[in-house]
C-alpha cells in the first residue's frame, strides 16, 4: 500500500502496548500467505481513508494534489509527455488522482485491498477522473499493462508490504513503457535508528536496522490512529524496512537504469512533528530513486 496518507511505519516502531514479534521461520517462507494477512489488516484501516472522503474531493475538484513538493519535483508537468501513469499499492487513490490533475491522461492503481479500491473508484467517480482500478497483489499486476506505463510511480510507504523485492522490481521493468519513467518517493529505513527525545532532539533507538519481517496488530496512532476494532482483535500485518541497499540492488537486478538516487529529510508521515526547528534536516528521513529502461 502506500502514502502518508497511504502508508505506515514499520511495525518495530510502534507503540509499546501494541502487539509486535519478528515473523516465524514458516511466516517468512510463505510470501503469499504474508501478503494476504497484510491485506486483510489495510482493509480494516481502510476505515480511517474512508473519513477523509469529502476532503479528497474538494481538494482534486480543485486541481490540488496530495503529494509532497519534492514528488512535484521528482514527476513534474505530466501534460502532453504522459498517457498513462501507473501507481503500484495506490490504497485509497487520492495520490493517484493528483497524477492526473499533474496532467496524465489516464491513471491506473493497483493494489489488492478491496475496500481501498471501492473508496477509489467512489473519489473517481465524484472527481470526474480517467481511472482504472485494479485489484491484485503488486507481484500480480496484470501483464496487460506491460510496456504501458509513461509514469510508474510508488511510494510513501509502500515497499514495507512487500516480502519479495526481486519480484516488485520485476514488475516495475515490465510495466515501464520503453520510454517511460520510474518515480519512487519512499521513507529512509535509517529513519527508524532515531527519535525524538524529551528535550526534541534525534536520540538513537534500539531498533535493528537488518532485523528483516515483523508482524504486528495494531497501528502507530501518528498514521492510521485507533480504528473501531481493538488493536488486539485486528488482522495480522507483516512489515519489513528494506535497506537502501537492497532497494537499489534489486531493481538494477530487474534491469532498470536509474538516473538518480537522493535521501530527503522531508518527514513524510509526520511522524516526528515534535523535534525542533533546528533539529530538521540534520538526518534522513526519506529517499527517492529516478530511473527508465536502459537505451
Amino acid at each position: 500500500m502506500t502514502t502518508q496518507a497511504d502508508s505506515d511505519r514499520p511495525a518495530q516502531a510502534h507503540d509499546e502496548d501494541e502487539l509486535v514479534r519478528a515473523a516465524t521461520d514458516a511466516e517468512r517462507a510463505d510470501v503469499r500467505g504474508m501478503h494476504a494477512a497484510t491485506r486483510a489488516a489495510w482493509d480494516e484501516a481502510a476505515e480511517r481513508y474512508e473519513g477523509w472522503f469529502d476532503e479528497a474531493v474538494e481538494l482534486l475538484r480543485s486541481g490540488g494534489s496530495n503529494l509532497f513538493g519534492v514528488e512535484h519535483d521528482l514527476i513534474g508537468d505530466l501534460r502532453g509527455r504522459c498517457r498513462r501513469a501507473i501507481h503500484l499499492q495506490c490504497a485509497g487513490g487520492r495520490d493517484t488522482l493528483s497524477l492526473w490533475n499533474l496532467g496524465a491522461e489516464e491513471v491506473v492503481g493497483v493494489d489488492f485491498s478491496p475496500r481501498m479500491l471501492e473508496l477509489a473508484a467512489r473519489l473517481a467517480e465524484a472527481t470526474g477522473a480517467p481511472a482504472r482500478w485494479v485489484l491484485a497483489d503488486v507481484l500480480d499486476t496484470p501483464h496487460d499493462l506491460d510496456g504501458t506505463a509513461d509514469l510508474l510511480y510508488t511510494g510513501r510507504g509502500s515497499l514495507i508490504w512487500l516480502q519479495d523485492l526481486d519480484a516488485w522490481a520485476a514488475v516495475v521493468v515490465r510495466l515501464l513503457a520503453p520510454t517511460g519513467r520510474f518515480v519512487l518517493f519512499e521513507g529512509h529505513p535509517a529513519e527508524w535508528l532515531f527519535d525524538v527525545g524529551e528535550d526534541g532532539r534525534w536520540v538513537a533507538t534500539d531498533y535493528d536496522y537488518f532485523g528483516g519481517v515483523e508482524a504486528s496488530r495494531g497501528w502507530s496512532p501518528e498514521y492510521i490512529d485507533r480504528l473501531s476494532i481493538p488493536d488486539g482483535a485486528q488482522s495480522l500485518k507483516f512489515a519489513r524496512a528494506w535497506t537502501l541497499g537492497e532497494v537499489i540492488t534489486a531493481l538494477l537486478r530487474a534491469g532498470l537504469r536509474l538516473d538518480a538516487v537522493a535521501e530527503h529529510p522531508v518527514d513524510w508521515w509526520g511522524g516526528h512533528r515534535d523535534a525542533l526547528p533546528e533539529e530538521h534536516g540534520r538526518i534522513p528521513l526519506s529517499f527517492s530513486i529516478v530511473g527508465r529502461l536502459p537505451g
